[in-house]
């Protein structure tokens, strides 16, 4: 039977104060062959969820950089699986984080920010981590950052993902410390 239970927003923020500026041994570093943003934020919002959807092709999930999915490091496939997760946990009973578009005003600590250019094409993944002020700040890979005003990012387009829970089958045992400290993936 699947259950929702709430996604740890500050076990998301948590882990991307430790790994903003710095590499989890635990993945690949996909920097300078097409950027880690979303190889981060997917490690981030794993913290904050400890449940990967492993259906091969149309999952969230890594295992290795050759058995991984293309939604956790990739900016458009994250964008679709968590937004189609819960037609798809309809359809399919599937498992897995899930969220839905959002305005700016919506999104708080733990939520998802994407950044496109003139032509509407994504490029880019960051974590909200603090909001100061009425200002989002993120966190992020590739041009590594904590905590930066999103104010500063020259883009054209922003979308907003809110992660509204988590969906899982039974009990999930916390990954956090397994992940925080660079030891274990979930499931492995």
């Amino acid at each position: 039977m699947i259950t929702v239970r709430p996604y740890l927003r500050e076990a998301a923020v948590t882990y991307a104060a430790r790994w903003a500026k710095d590499r989890n041994p635990l993945f690949y570093n996909f920097t300078g062959i097409g950027g880690d943003c979303t190889n981060f934020v997917s490690q981030c919002v794993l913290a904050g969820s400890c449940v990967m959807n492993f259906t091969p092709d149309f999952g969230w999930y890594y295992r290795s950089v050759n058995d991984r999915a293309p939604a956790f490091t990739g900016v458009e496939y994250f964008w679709d699986f968590f937004t189609r997760v819960p037609a798809f946990l309809r359809a399919n009973g599937g498992i897995g984080p899930f969220g839905r578009a959002a305005t700016r005003e919506e999104v708080t600590p733990g939520d998802v920010v994407q950044l496109a250019d003139a032509a509407g094409d994504f490029y880019h993944t960051l974590l909200i981590t603090a909001v100061r002020e009425g200002e989002l700040l993120v966190s992020a890979h590739s041009n590594d950052v904590y905590n930066r005003p999103l104010s500063e990012y020259d883009a054209p387009q922003k979308r907003f993902l809110r992660i509204e829970g988590v969906a899982c089958a039974g009990m999930i045992p916390s990954c956090f410390a397994g992940l925080y400290t660079g030891r274990r993936l979930p499931f492995s």
